[in-house]
């Protein structure tokens, strides 16, 4: 399945192309455009973080939350992972402190001049350590 969202990724669009590899589609194909996108006019897959989408930020929710809600993942790390996500993306209130350090990670790999592509594949693996990490936080 496509998946489309916006180009030059960040923290949001990074965790939520890891969550759909690892959660709902492994073969997932991710496709990345131009902010500038007449979203409703996207019909060859399902866009999110953008705009106006089911997929997409919510109240205080970031688009990681909305796929948490949308496809059921209610694994307490998930959860846990969702709240770094959203302090690291947004400012809600009474915001994870990790969320801080993954909003710099995220800026820092935009630093390098990555493509979006090279982003994903690069930075899966923090998220992975991080998703570990809240296992382990969760089990203690």
């Amino acid at each position: 399945m496509k998946w489309i969202t916006r180009e030059k990724v960040k923290v949001d669009r990074v965790a939520c192309p890891w969550l759909i590899k690892k959660f709902i589609d492994p073969q997932a194909e991710f496709v990345f455009l131009p902010a500038s996108t007449d979203w409703s006019t996207v019909k060859n897959g399902t866009v999110y973080d953008v705009p106006n989408c089911e997929l997409g930020h919510h109240r205080n929710d970031v688009s990681f939350n909305s796929f948490l809600r949308k496809y059921n993942l209610t694994d307490p790390a998930l959860v846990l992972l969702g709240e770094i996500v959203r302090a690291a993306d947004s400012n809600p209130p009474n915001a994870h402190p990790a969320g801080e350090g993954l909003r710099w990670i995220g800026q820092g790999f935009s630093a390098l001049g990555f493509s979006d592509r090279e982003i994903l594949n690069s930075e899966f693996i923090v998220y992975d350590a991080l998703y570990a990490e809240c296992q382990r936080r969760i089990a203690v």
